[in-house]
């Protein structure tokens, strides 16, 4: 009797309830302390922007203006910041690159997924090297190049590299979602009479839009909020960026003449909210996107 019993199996106790409700009142209560903590220089630098300018120099700070000063977004957009000029200039390059790794990027990540040629690995492994080399190590011999093409001081050198592949990041992000995609499908459509082209576009793409989405948030925003590369290649204050805008604008201030701090929070205020936007409506497709890229390998 004492044998049947040592081998009876062990029930687990089940959790109680107070501890789940415990445990999730202690999630929610992080993320809403992280969210607001991340909230706080997002809302004071809409708070400075509505604000007198002597008003933004009060020590301590006030949180809250005394009068809403929307005459400072008019100021800032019309009269000190060329915004609709930068923001031409900015979308133009955010999409020329956003199109040209959309058509790109996933053709090479199905090659790299379902071709079978001698030297795959190895090359691939290659080009996830390059994502170990930061910028300022490849800036100068890339300026080089483009110097010697007479690209410099136009939007080619910003636009043409994302025709060529996307970028290995994005190869790489790419490649995995791809790799989920169950091959017997390939193999019906090949039967069918399909060929590598016809599976690629018919069964591939479809198949893989959540990490397209992904990828499209990525490269808006990194384009968008790109300041090192238009900073490099770009001279003429008709071609700039509404980065290098604003920090043109902040940067003509003298140590006894400064930019006006409302202005440039408010001009600060108006770029960010384009991608604000983007993440907000396609944050479903982004988080879809980098969790199912990641499963399998």
């Amino acid at each position: 009797m004492s044998a049947m019993t040592d081998a009876a199996p062990i029930e687990r106790r089940r959790p109680r309830p107070w501890r789940a409700i415990a445990d999730s009142l202690l999630t929610h209560a992080m993320v809403a302390i992280g969210a607001v903590l991340v909230m706080i220089p997002f809302f004071f630098m809409v708070s400075t922007s509505l604000k007198h300018e002597w008003e933004a120099f009060l020590i301590p700070p006030q949180l809250i203006p005394s009068e809403l000063v929307w005459s400072n977004y008019k100021r800032a957009l019309f009269d000190y910041y060329n915004f609709a000029q930068l923001a031409g200039n900015t979308l133009s390059i955010t999409l020329g690159v956003l199109v040209g790794r959309l058509l790109t990027a996933p053709l090479v990540a199905y090659g790299f997924a379902r071709g079978r040629f001698f030297g795959r690995d190895v090359l691939f492994l290659v080009v996830l090297g390059t994502m170990m080399i930061p910028g300022q190590v490849t800036i100068l011999p890339v300026y080089l190049m483009f110097n010697m093409l007479g690209w410099l001081n136009t939007y080619l050198p910003l636009v043409v590299p994302a025709w060529f592949g996307g970028g290995a990041f994005f190869i790489f992000l790419l490649r995995q979602f791809i790799m989920t995609v169950n091959p017997e499908l390939d193999d019906a459509a090949r039967i069918d009479g399909c060929g590598w082209f016809g599976i690629y576009w018919w069964i591939t793409l479809p198949l893989i839009k959540p990490a397209l989405a992904a990828m499209a948030i990525f490269s808006f925003l990194g384009t968008w909020n790109d300041f090192f590369g238009p900073l490099i290649f770009l001279r003429s204050s008709y071609l700039f960026t509404l980065q290098l805008g604003l920090q043109y604008y902040v940067s003509l201030g003298s140590p006894n003449v400064r930019p006006n701090i409302t202005l440039v929070q408010a001009a600060s205020t108006v770029i960010i909210l384009p991608p604000l936007l983007v993440f907000f409506f396609f944050q479903r497709y982004f988080i879809q996107g980098i969790v199912i890229s990641g499963v399998k390998g």
